[in-house]
């Protein structure tokens, strides 16, 4: 199993970035797939999911601005009215099973985003 993030970048504030995440090896259909971030000397955050039954979970701080969507192999993450604070290398995650909680994970490598002011 593979998973693959692209589209980060450089970005200014207020601007927009959409995130992608493709699997190989297996299809998000009936899983749960979401995305975390970590700043430079800060703690990984969850920032969004959405599980097997197309339930979805945003932080606080993103509600109204990102977006999480999926199709069988790829998760799409919109980051709209981008902010200084949204800068972190972000991950997607594949959990097995239908919630979020499942134990067995898989994750990808991280792709940057930075926004400047």
């Amino acid at each position: 199993v593979q998973l693959q993030a692209s589209g980060g970048g450089s970005v200014q504030v207020g601007g927009s970035l959409r995130l992608s995440c493709t699997a190989s090896g297996i299809t998000f259909s009936g899983n749960a797939i979401g995305w975390y971030r970590q700043a430079p000397g800060k703690q990984r955050e969850l920032v969004t999911y959405i599980n097997g039954e197309d339930n979805i979970h945003y932080v606080d701080s993103v509600k109204g601005r990102f977006a999480i969507s999926k199709d069988q192999n790829t998760v799409c993450l919109q980051m709209n009215s981008l902010k200084p604070e949204d800068t972190a290398t972000y991950y997607c995650v594949l959990k097995l099973g239908l919630y979020w909680y499942g134990v067995y994970e898989y994750w990808g490598k991280g792709t940057l985003v930075t926004v400047s002011s």
